[in-house]
């Protein structure tokens, strides 16, 4: 729950703008979300696009010069885009730092033939098409599991479906969380209480939606959501840094993504993306610094969650088949 003793973080450009008669209107705290992670604190952080073991150790050299703390690291790109010296040297990096390591799964529309994707409709977007889809989300689920990967990133109902059954049913690690992408992230309540349902323990939301929505999302679900305080180009271009402070208020548990508008798309990594790919590692990491200093300037920094913390939580769950 909330901390009722907490003082007031202070909003942005409040003080001048009262002594012009332009004061904002007071804050509601019904439209508070109430719930917090386990282990306490209402705020984790996430650096995205961190395509490789070299990105990583970019990622983790710039956030301890500038005093960034990270709960995860995540990578678009896909399982199969990296070899198993690689998910390994990944994991044990991580798992040095106390840090989770998230690793999209398997096929998706806009690696295969699914020209519908690139029509103004987006057709069926980022899913799973077909049996060998999903079957190849799962294959890059065991391997990365096998391999010390704790954080399955997906962006298909139906891949979330069969990996929530299937560590429920032992075939995967009981303790592995699953993250649903921004690519199909829900826009609503009823969504948000679905994808929750079927096994999501972190959902990202879009990063247009408006304080109001995650004020409503927040009364049917404490499932973690995940934000992109600055989005990415295909996912928008937002920015909403001086929202930060907000964000956690209305939409705690919250992970703060730290991506990057005005840079060139990196999916699927490879080599001969690497000046690119490093440069902007680095520099989500500083976007994450300015972020974090906003908190601080408005007194909007503590309740953060205990570094080392990746656990949802207790979820509601749809009844798995026997």
């Amino acid at each position: 729950m909330t901390d009722t003793h907490a003082p007031t973080p202070r909003r942005p450009g409040e003080q001048a703008l009262a002594a012009l008669g332009l004061e904002a209107p007071a804050l509601d705290p019904s439209d508070a979300s109430p719930h917090t992670f386990p282990g306490g604190g209402r705020w984790r952080t996430e650096v995205p696009s961190v395509e490789g073991p070299e990105a990583l150790a970019v990622v983790l050299k710039e956030s301890s010069r500038l005093d960034v703390p990270v709960h995860r690291i995540s990578q678009g790109s896909g399982i199969w885009m990296l070899t198993d010296a690689e998910i390994t040297e990944m994991v044990e990096a991580t798992a040095e730092r106390d840090i989770e390591l998230c690793l999209f799964t398997g096929p998706r529309g806009t690696w295969d033939i699914g020209g519908s994707t690139r029509t103004d409709s987006k057709g069926a977007g980022l899913r799973a098409r077909g049996h060998d889809a999903v079957a190849g989300c799962v294959e890059d689920a065991v391997r990365a599991t096998e391999l010390g990967v704790k954080c399955l990133l997906v962006a298909d109902e139906g891949v979330l479906w069969a990996l929530h059954r299937a560590r429920t049913a032992g075939i995967i690690p009981a303790d592995t969380t699953l993250k649903v992408s921004a690519l199909i992230g829900p826009v609503n309540p009823a969504a948000y209480a679905v994808y929750e349902n079927l096994g999501g323990d972190s959902i990202n939301v879009p990063s247009d939606l408006t304080l109001d929505h995650l004020t409503e999302i927040r009364r049917v679900s404490a499932a973690p959501m995940d934000m992109y305080i600055e989005a990415p180009d295909d996912l928008g271009g937002y920015i909403r840094m001086y929202e930060v402070a907000e964000l956690i208020r209305r939409g705690a548990p919250l992970y703060l993504k730290f991506g990057l508008s005005k840079a060139p798309g990196i999916y699927p990594y490879g080599h001969h993306m690497r000046d690119l790919t490093l440069a902007t590692a680095k520099e989500r990491v500083r976007r994450g610094r300015l972020a974090l200093d906003l908190l601080a300037r408005h007194g909007a920094d503590g309740d953060m969650a205990p570094l080392g913390s990746r656990l949802p939580g207790t979820l509601k769950r749809f009844e798995t088949p026997a």
